[in-house]
């Protein structure tokens, strides 16, 4: 499943709670839940577990790109 079902904006706000260091990594369940994220960490914790602060926040960086991109395709084009 991986990220599908989490939206841009809680990927934002992923990357930037891990980059403060308001979250630390490896990510844990109960450190997602303090900072609101409990109701995606089965997706996250899917793709990230395990990974400390430098991995988290390429990976992060990387999907974001990834879904920014999408939205400049113009409509029709692989």
């Amino acid at each position: 499943m991986g990220f599908v079902g989490i939206r841009l904006e809680q990927l934002k706000a992923l990357l930037a709670a891990v980059h403060s260091e308001q979250l630390p990594c490896p990510l844990s369940p109960d450190a997602l839940a303090c900072q609101g994220f409990q109701d995606v960490s089965e997706q996250i914790l899917a793709s990230l577990r395990g990974l400390e602060q430098n991995a988290v926040r390429a990976v992060l960086v990387a999907v974001i790109a990834e879904r920014l991109s999408a939205f400049d395709k113009p409509m029709g084009s692989a």
